[in-house]
């Protein structure tokens, strides 16, 4: 799968650890930034990897800030994106599974690396239901 990865000035160490275990585990993997903990403003990499979605340049995209609540704005600002801000596992499986959910947004300051990177292998994992939650995912664009 081809999977699109960027965020802020917290993301750096995060998003290099997930990088890899998602090259490691079979998936491309287009990295949209910041590589430094210099402080940028989160947008400029949120709407890069909500593009790539929207596109279907990627199937899949995760976006990670401190409070993953600006990147998750952010992306939720184009029409066929669901960006869901996770910060467990059964959190990351229902955003795919009731939501069909196609950005990850997560908070890097209140969650830990190692569960960060269970949130991205249950979200990677995880398909949409579809059904009932279909009618309800297809009501949510103005």
């Amino acid at each position: 799968m081809k999977i699109a990865i960027g965020g802020d000035h917290a993301s750096p160490v995060y998003k290099n650890s997930i990088q890899s275990m998602l090259i490691d585990l079979g998936h491309e993997v287009i990295d949209f930034g910041t590589y430094t903990e210099d402080s940028v403003d989160y947008p400029d990499f949120a709407h890069p990897v909500a593009k790539s979605v929207v596109s279907k340049e990627v199937s899949l995209g995760i976006l990670i800030c401190g409070s993953g609540n600006g990147v998750a704005i952010t992306a939720n600002k184009y029409p066929s994106i669901r960006a869901a801000l996770c910060w467990n596992s059964e959190i990351a499986s229902l955003a795919r599974q009731h939501n069909d959910a196609n950005i990850l947004c997560l908070p890097a300051r209140f969650i830990d690396l190692d569960l960060a990177k269970s949130c991205v292998k249950v979200f990677v994992n995880t398909e949409f239901e579809g059904g009932r939650h279909a009618t309800r995912v297809s009501k949510i664009s103005c």
